[in-house]
């Protein structure tokens, strides 16, 4: 299982709106729920947001509500995340994750999740 993320690696401003995507090859299962996590030095790896098999139900953190939305096509196992009017205090590395049993709303929980990318550099100025 390969789990690829694309869309950071680069310096954003404040306020400017931020696009990821993951892509998940050689799925042992079929359609995978998949989520986002981020994740800061020194820092536990946080929930960001998570979509069932099919885009049926979707989950995104408090602290996003109002400015992030979570899709994906109706086949296959990608995902795109979009963050509006960033904050410097975003900045972190962001994780996709993938896995066959975990539901949705396990977003919250990084265990719960098997099949992980080595994720994307976001970082945000002032």
């Amino acid at each position: 299982v390969q789990v690829t993320e694309s869309g950071g690696g680069r310096s954003m401003q404040a306020g400017e709106s931020l696009t990821l995507s993951c892509v998940v090859s050689n799925s042992p299962a079929g359609t995978l729920t998949m989520a986002w996590f981020r994740q800061t030095p020194g820092q536990e790896r946080e929930g960001v947001a998570s979509i069932t098999e099919y885009g049926s139900s979707t989950y995104v953190a408090q602290f996003l509500k109002g400015r992030a939305s979570i899709s994906r096509p109706k086949s296959g196992n990608s995902m795109t995340l979009q963050i509006d009017s960033l904050k410097s205090e975003e900045t972190a590395k962001y994780y996709c994750a993938a896995d066959d049993e975990a539901w949705a709303s396990d977003y919250t929980d990084p265990g719960r999740w098997k099949f992980w990318g080595r994720g994307t550099q976001v970082t945000v100025s002032p």
